[in-house]
């Protein structure tokens, strides 16, 4: 699909990011250089590191797969409404400008281009011991952007009855935030904070004014606290400030979030129960109607006011999303009429204001629209003139069914193609009797087709009459016929369907054919589905070795150690041209890799990252010598058979003028600068996408991100899922350091580090992660600490920080060390580009629990079933007790470990054996015995796996186990042969901090 060249211009800006959601970025004319924090420059480039694509990859002119960061000029205001007011609503782009969309190719470059220098990715350029001032932002640096001052008035509003309106009262403080809770540390000079904890140093400008006004009685509505424009024609009264002030109890909690910690000293600083995302500081009736962070979340809950002060705050700016998540609760609505933006096309929503009845001020770009007559009754409470109570500005998650202007064409039925790999390999594995069976227990009423390989391509009519399936063997893999009745109704041809999937596990027993022509097999399938789009499910058990796209071995065992992993990069950009073929024509690819030698993973992993589809990986997947596969394979290929999934999709991210998105990380591909093409887009799929600062935020309390994503349901119905988040603005360092969500940096970081190995090398991304946590302490020590003090400092937000890092640096991705083959080092960066922030942050730090002696005490109560919830335990052999039993969970994998000197009762009546020695080396299962210790226990592990689309084996291992040293290399706070443990890890912070 071709697509038409942007020259938007260079945006003089540079990015903390990562070109893509992919990991290659071209040059674009203008493009932002790719950043990450960096102290000591590997290459003689000034201290550079560089995201760029230096790899020689022959060009795809005409394509732009996910990843290339595009730019655009900072947006003009529009005309024909008021946007001189200060004020809390947020902005959004002109409709062709929205997002600009950041993805790039694999190492593409336009024609002429040449790969870019290693550029910055680092947040510093200068030494940490520098002045703050001196030195050069990480992230985008707005020319005449400073701090400023707070507006000295608000503008009210002239809502219907319900709503209040503010401004300023004579002789009170300047308001500074309305939306946002009082008491948020340290404060702008504004209002007083009673201090709720010991003194302990200052950290900002000390407070003016007296103390608090108390709260007045009748919390404002939703829409109360949402500004408009009528206060600035004087037609508002004043109520002052009393009535945005929120119970003192945030005081406390907001001041927690600075408090400062020495993190040599508390090293017991794991929390006893799962990590949650900051709430963001805004008043409670705001933050009641705001997106649920599983769906939406920002790397900060207080965004900075300026670029200039997020430079200094050494923290990247981004968003995590998941977007299709599996939702228990979803307000649709079925009205005729879908109520938008007319400027900048935002869906109506819980953070817009209400002027009047007839008027309402987009949150996103300030636009004044008028309030559609049918939009005034609200079907939920059959009442007229009351818009602001309707579900689309009550609900921050809600789905619209869409009207015919919203579809290209008709909807098309689901087309499900599976392609086979059938060669000798693949039939020594036995996958087909496991995929075959899941099928025949799993297929709904959809239309249907399959295809197998070897180095011949084979066909399957499935014509309605024939006695039974027709095969086609083709052999000449250069020039491929297309038969017909290949794509069959599954319900009018299912006993056809039934008898191929019980013969073809028998079909190849006997083939001696070892070549793979997964290439030619792949264009096949994409000429079959290009009429009506669908997803194309391939199953692959080697490297491709005939035909298009034929691959050969890069792996060399004994340079697995090595930190330059030069084969990250696709060897051929056959794939990913393929890849965007089939998003052309809305076709997934997701891929099934089931091998146990090397299969070039890095490029045959673009045709699903381009194509939005998904990539499994069953290392050394075999029926018999790996049986725990078997199962794993089943359970997850029937969650992929059963989930729900949307058709053609696209999604755009929109966010307030003044802040620009620059570069998206996920499996998607980008079309018309902003938006996402998603043929297939599935409830387990996540998204990130990095942003700046692109004009001073000045008298803005808050902003806005919403995002959108349009598709077709399996039962052909056209629906938009919108999220929209709201989050105050803030003027001070520590304010930003107070809003730091440490999970969502921690993961952002992660999707740019991966972009980092594939364009650089992983030393330099090991190096760029160590330097993110070295700079934002760094500038919290000089200019948040008035007081030095000894030791390591963080704030509390940032406490685990630099555990998680150290934790990144462990984990496949990032590891030095023998023991990664090349393919399992991609699969977990596919992961990282791919999965939910949970997920991702599972893999990357464990949760380690002892369950030898649960209790109920604490335990949730949900359907009837008790579920214990013991505490969370730090990651290292100290907190392992020989008398005791472990689980760790890290995500895709369970360890259930054994200390030698285990209870005698733990281990009869929860593993079902008579003592320690009867314990089998292979243990994968635990018993269903009655007893009320397994029951305890079979009910946590179930629990932990139901709430994952992934099924992780539960290995059960002793001190003698083979597995007991993978166990122990996901201890992240202990000493490995190749890297540090996490005081070790402190001590270099600590010397680089106070360098």
């Amino acid at each position: 699909m071709a697509q038409q060249p942007y020259s938007n211009g260079p945006v003089q800006n540079q990015l903390v990011q990562s070109p893509d959601g992919q990991g290659y970025s071209p040059a674009v004319p203008g493009s932002y250089s790719h950043q990450m924090p960096a102290k000591v420059p590997p290459h003689q480039s000034s201290g550079q590191y560089s995201y760029s694509g230096s790899q020689n990859v022959s060009q795809l002119n005409n394509y732009q797969g996910p990843g290339q960061t595009l730019n655009r000029p900072p947006v003009a205001a529009f005309s024909g409404s008021p946007v001189q007011q200060p004020g809390p609503v947020s902005q959004a782009l002109p409709p062709a400008l929205q997002n600009s969309a950041a993805v790039s190719c694999a190492g593409t470059f336009p024609p002429g281009a040449s790969p870019p220098v290693l550029s910055n990715w680092q947040y510093s350029q200068t030494p940490v011991s520098q002045p703050l001032g001196a030195q050069t932002s990480h992230l985008a640096h707005v020319p005449g952007t400073g701090s400023a001052q707070p507006p000295s008035s608000l503008p009210g509003s002239t809502n219907p009855a319900e709503t209040y309106q503010y401004a300023a009262s004579p002789g009170a403080p300047p308001l500074q935030n309305s939306y946002m809770k009082p008491g948020s540390a340290p404060p702008p000079v504004t209002q007083p904070l009673t201090p709720l904890h010991p003194p302990r140093p200052p950290l900002g400008p000390p407070p003016v004014g007296g103390p608090p006004r108390p709260p007045v009685a009748g919390p404002p509505s939703a829409q109360s606290l949402l500004k408009s424009a009528a206060n600035q024609e004087g037609d508002a009264p004043a109520l002052g400030t009393n009535h945005l002030t929120a119970s003192m109890a945030g005081l406390s909690l907001q001041q927690e979030g600075l408090r400062p910690v020495n993190l040599l000293q508390e090293r017991n600083i794991l929390p006893t129960t799962l990590l949650k995302a900051p709430v963001p500081n805004l008043h409670e009736d705001i933050q009641k109607l705001n997106c649920n962070p599983e769906l939406f979340r920002c790397t900060l809950t207080n965004i900075p006011q300026t670029q200039a002060l997020l430079n200094k705050a050494k923290l990247p700016l981004g968003l995590l999303l998941h977007p299709f998540k599996d939702l228990s609760q979803l307000p649709v609505v079925t009205s005729s009429i879908i109520v938008r933006c007319r400027s900048c096309r935002t869906y109506i929503n819980p953070f817009v204001s209400f002027l009047d009845q007839r008027r309402w001020k987009c949150n996103l770009c300030y636009r004044v629209n008028d309030v559609p007559e049918e939009f005034l009754y609200n079907p939920v409470t059959r009442v007229y003139g009351e818009p602001h109570k309707r579900p689309e500005v009550q609900n921050a998650t809600i789905e619209f069914m869409a009207p015919s202007e919203y579809m290209l064409r008709p909807p098309q039925p689901p087309v499900y193609l599976f392609v086979f790999d059938v060669s000798h390999n693949a039939v020594e594995t036995g996958y087909l009797n496991t995929v075959c069976q899941t099928l025949l227990d799993n297929l709904d009423s959809t239309k249907i087709g399959f295809i197998t390989f070897d180095s011949t391509i084979h066909f399957y009519s499935l014509q309605e009459g024939l006695s039974q399936p027709q095969m086609l063997i083709v052999s000449d893999i250069e020039v491929i016929p297309m038969p017909e009745n290949l794509l069959v109704n599954l319900n009018e041809n299912k006993e056809l369907i039934q008898d191929l999937l019980r013969t073809l596990p028998q079909m190849f027993t006997k083939s001696l054919e070892t070549h793979s022509a997964l290439g030619p097999a792949l264009q096949a399938a994409f000429k079959l589905m290009s009429p009506t789009g669908g997803r194309i499910t391939v199953f692959q058990t080697q490297l491709p070795s005939v035909g298009m796209g034929a691959l050969k071995s890069r792996e060399e065992p004994n340079q697995r150690a090595t930190a330059k992993d030069i084969h990250l990069t696709p060897s051929t950009d056959f794939y990913k041209k393929l890849a965007l073929d089939c998003s052309g024509q809305q076709v997934a690819v997701d891929l099934f890799l089931l091998s146990g030698q090397y299969s070039d993973l890095a490029s045959l992993g673009c045709i699903s990252r381009y194509s939005a589809g998904s990539v499994y990986y069953y290392q050394s997947y075999h029926h018999k010598h790996n049986p725990v596969q078997v199962e794993k394979l089943q359970k997850e290929l029937k969650r992929y058979l059963t989930r729900k999934i949307g058709f053609e999709a696209v999604m755009r991210i929109r966010c307030t003028k003044g802040l620009s998105i620059h570069t998206f990380h996920g499996n998607f591909f980008v079309r018309s600068t902003d938006l996402l093409s998603l043929p297939n887009v599935n409830p387990d799929a996540g998204y990130a996408v990095q942003m700046s600062v692109e004009e001073s935020l000045t008298d803005m309390q808050v902003v806005s991100f919403q995002s959108a994503l349009l598709y077709t349901s399996s039962k052909g119905e056209r629906r938009i899922r919108v999220h929209t988040m709201c989050l105050p603005v803030v003027t001070t360092l520590s304010e930003v350091y107070l809003g730091a969500d440490v999970q969502a940096i921690t993961g952002l970081l992660a999707n740019m580090a991966v972009d980092r190995s594939v364009s650089a090398t992983l030393s330099d991304a090991r190096d760029a992660l160590v330097n993110a946590v070295i700079d934002s302490l760094a500038a919290y020590r000089s200019s948040v600490l008035s007081i030095q003090q000894p030791g390591l400092t963080a704030p509390f937000s940032l406490r685990l920080f630099p555990l998680y890092i150290l934790a990144l640096l462990k984990q496949k991705s990032f590891q030095t060390g023998t023991n990664t083959r090349l393919d399992e080092r991609i699969f977990t960066m596919c992961q990282v580009k791919n999965q939910p922030l949970v997920y991702l942050m599972l893999m990357t730090h464990p949760s380690l629990y002892r369950v030898d002696s649960l209790t109920d005490e604490g335990a949730l109560n949900i359907n009837d079933r008790t579920i214990p919830q013991p505490p969370l335990l730090q990651l290292s052999v100290e907190k392992l007790s020989r008398d005791g039993a472990y689980l760790m969970d890290a995500g895709s994998v369970m360890f259930l470990w054994i200390g030698k000197n285990c209870g005698q009762g733990f281990i009869s009546q929860v593993l079902g054996v008579p003592n320690y020695g009867s314990i089998p080396q292979n243990m994968t299962h635990l018993p269903e015995l009655e007893t009320a210790e397994s029951i305890r226990t079979r009910t946590f592990i179930s629990w932990l796996r139901e709430q994952r689309p992934f099924f992780p084996i539960l290995y059960i291992i002793k001190d003698e186990s083979p597995l007991k040293s993978i166990f122990l290399q996901n201890m992240i706070e202990d000493r490995t042969e190749s890297a540090l443990s996490y005081y070790e890890f402190l001590l270099h912070i600590q010397q680089q901090v106070n360098k």
